[in-house]
């Protein structure tokens, strides 16, 4: 069980971070969680005239079925396992084997065996069991559509698959925006999912909080969280975004065997797939002792503090894209080139609909929409100056309210780096 008394204030939700994880949790109704799901689905599909998807991704298979089955392997493996909704049936094609695993899901008509079309299951055959494959595929939308010329949705199915699928008399078209919409908006019992993986993994980046010590390497301390997402039973971390000393700047360098001096910033993204499948993504910067943090890496600190808890306090439901851009805090102009990417994103099963860029950004790369009621969104800050010694990563996720935000990721910010500044749930 984990133990959550490096923040005691937090007691009260020590319950969520032991969550029974199974379909008879008694705290999440998961059948309503999975029947809101595909019914987003459906209800996308609808708006966009598509008559069936194909569903390869295994982080879609999960959204629309509540199935799972090695997630990662399935992500290099496209046509290993997939799902064939319509308005009115659901069919999961599992894994050689793994029959079983569809087995009992009300989101689940039929389980079948699927026909894995790829290259290296067909090798130079790969072009007939393409064909194969998309003939016995249009056989069953046909069916279920009652359309001959139906048109079927593709994710990320290999290019082969989706031409026979067109030469087979099908309108092939791309699934990605409606499925990404409907994830997008999260239900009530949804959230309770997000809440139980953001404290099972808030216990684990716990635990790597008290394992730091100089002379371990990056590898060495991201392994404690790690290991604590797989005790409770989360699915796997995404990224290897942890980092001392001067790899911290610039962001995005992978975790390695590099050794953590002393004194040094320690900045970690979780970027961890958690309990339920749900995403639990936040950021934070520690320092590795022995001595208090040097005055450059509190500055640093303070300014990440301040753009992610500004940029949280302008978020409102009904805010575009656009205005989120124009208003966002501005950054300085000497961290302006190693900025985060993004301004923030959205969050669910991964990183997800929408990216919220910086104004600098905008016209290049943004794009507009609407800021709604029951998205999560991870607000985002890089702060560390090109050619600087450290860097410092902080992010926070959030829910969008009727009325406003609801903070999400309760980890504490870390009182020593912020000096003088008013730290709220910082450690002392």
């Amino acid at each position: 069980m984990a133990e959550l008394d490096w923040h005691a204030e937090r007691s009260d939700l020590q319950g969520l971070a032991q969550l029974d994880r199974t379909s008879l949790s008694s705290e999440i109704d998961l059948v309503a969680v999975r029947t809101y799901r595909q019914q987003r689905v459906r209800q996308k599909m609808a708006e966009y005239d598509i008559d069936a998807v194909i569903l390869s991704d295994p982080v879609n298979i999960h959204y629309a079925s509540g199935t799972r089955n090695m997630q990662v392997f399935s992500m290099r493996n496209a046509a290993s396992r997939y799902l064939l909704l319509t308005q009115n049936r659901s069919i999961l094609f599992e894994f050689t084997g793994c029959l079983h695993l569809g087995e009992g899901y009300e989101t689940v008509d039929e389980v079948r065996p699927a026909k894995t079309a790829s290259f290296v299951a067909a090798g130079p055959q790969i072009a007939e069991r393409e064909k194969s494959w998309a003939s016995e595929m249009a056989d069953i939308i046909r069916e279920l559509a009652g359309i001959r010329n139906a048109t079927v949705g593709l994710e990320r199915l290999n290019a082969g698959t989706a031409i026979a699928l067109r030469e087979a008399g099908l309108t092939v078209v791309d699934a990605q925006q409606p499925v990404e919409m409907a994830r997008a908006i999260k239900s009530p019992e949804e959230m309770k999912c997000v809440i139980a993986s953001l404290r099972a993994t808030e216990a684990g980046v716990g635990k790597l909080r008290e394992a730091i010590r100089p002379g371990l390497t990056e590898a060495e301390l991201w392994s404690v969280l790690h290991k604590s997402i797989i005790e409770q039973n989360g699915d796997y971390i995404e990224t290897r975004l942890l980092n001392a000393g001067s790899r911290t700047n610039p962001w995005f360098q992978e975790t390695s065997t590099n050794v953590i001096g002393e004194n040094e910033l320690i900045a970690l993204d979780t970027d961890v797939v958690g309990c339920h499948g749900y995403y639990s993504d936040f950021s934070r910067t520690f320092h590795s002792g022995p001595d208090r943090p040097s005055r450059q890496q509190q500055d640093l600190y303070k300014v990440a503090y301040e753009q992610v808890h500004y940029n949280m306090s302008i978020l409102r439901p009904g805010m575009t894209f656009r205005d989120y851009a124009d208003r966002a805090w501005n950054i300085p102009a000497k961290y302006y080139a190693n900025r985060y990417y993004l301004s923030a994103h959205g969050c669910g099963m991964t990183g997800e609909y929408p990216y919220l860029y910086h104004h600098g950004d905008f016209p290049d790369a943004g794009y507009d929409g609407l800021v709604e009621p029951g998205m999560t969104l991870c607000v985002e800050s890089f702060i560390g100056e090109d050619g600087g010694a450290e860097g410092v990563k902080l992010e926070q996720q959030v829910l969008i309210t009727e009325t406003g935000t609801e903070t999400l990721s309760l980890f504490p910010f870390e009182s020593s780096l912020l000096g003088d500044c008013q730290a709220g749930a910082a450690l002392t």
